[in-house]
Formats: C-alpha cells, sequence, structure tokens
C-alpha cells in the first residue's frame, strides 16, 4: 500500500468514524478509558459481549489522528469476533507496529500502520484503543 493510500484511510478514519458515539443503552456494555498520559488522547471504550462474541464497540473521547483513526479501524474489525479471536487479532496488530511478522490478511486496513515503527512516539497513539479493549476482554475473563 503506497503512502498517499495510507493517509487517505487514515483521515477517512478520523473525520468519518466508525462506531463513533456512546451508546444508547450504556447498562449493556462494558465501558473502560483509555489514556495516554503524555498528550489529550482520551477516549472511553464501550463494549457489548454476549457469550464470548462482540456484539458491538463504541467510542467517544478527544485524541489525535492517528489513535482515533486506528480506534476506528480496529473497532470495525472486531465487531462479530470472539474474544478468542480478537486476542489473535491484537496480538498480530501487535507484532506489526513492533516490526515482526504479522498476518496481513486478517488485519487489512489496519496494514496503513506497518510503519508507526518509524515514529516510536505514536506507538502509544495507534495502540490506545487496543489496550483498552485488551482490559476489557481481562476484565470480562475475570467475571466469568
Amino acid at each position: 500500500m503506497d503512502a498517499d493510500m495510507k493517509r487517505s484511510i487514515i483521515l477517512d478514519n478520523y473525520q468519518d468514524a466508525k462506531n463513533r458515539g456512546i451508546p444508547d443503552n450504556t447498562s449493556e456494555y462494558i465501558k473502560i478509558n483509555s489514556n495516554n498520559e503524555s498528550c489529550i488522547d482520551n477516549i472511553d471504550i464501550y463494549v457489548k459481549l454476549s457469550n464470548g462474541i462482540v456484539d458491538d464497540i463504541k467510542f467517544e473521547g478527544e485524541a489525535c489522528v492517528i489513535a482515533i483513526s486506528s480506534t476506528s479501524i480496529l473497532s470495525d474489525l472486531l465487531i462479530g469476533k470472539h474474544i478468542d479471536e480478537v486476542e489473535y487479532i491484537l496480538k498480530n496488530y501487535y507484532s506489526m507496529i513492533e516490526e515482526q511478522e504479522y498476518d496481513r490478511e486478517l488485519l487489512r486496513e489496519a496494514c496503513v500502520y506497518d510503519d508507526i515503527y518509524k515514529q516510536p512516539s505514536r506507538k502509544t497513539c495507534v495502540t490506545l484503543f487496543a489496550r483498552g479493549i485488551e482490559k476489557i476482554i481481562n476484565k470480562d475473563k475475570n467475571n466469568v
């Protein structure tokens, strides 16, 4: 994927972020806050789980282009997946961020961040949502 295509996907997912908004019935969702202490990135993540399946994801907050766009892309990728699949996707995502081997087909649009390693300070932005999702998964597993 060339740089112009990556830029276009990132900007589209920032300006018209998928799954942005607070759910109508928040009591059906697990909520967690994910923030970056070194900047303004601060999002609330809402995940609705049923029998280990991610039924829905919503998010709201203020964050940079990288944090919002990656939240949009990943949230869309994770809806409908079983928790085990979510963990596998996130493992691949982190591998990509750390310049390790990963499944490109699995990550689809998220591959726009495959060269984020060139900007180490942006790793926190691009993993803001993923870290929040991990907390939610761990919270759900501990409640079972």
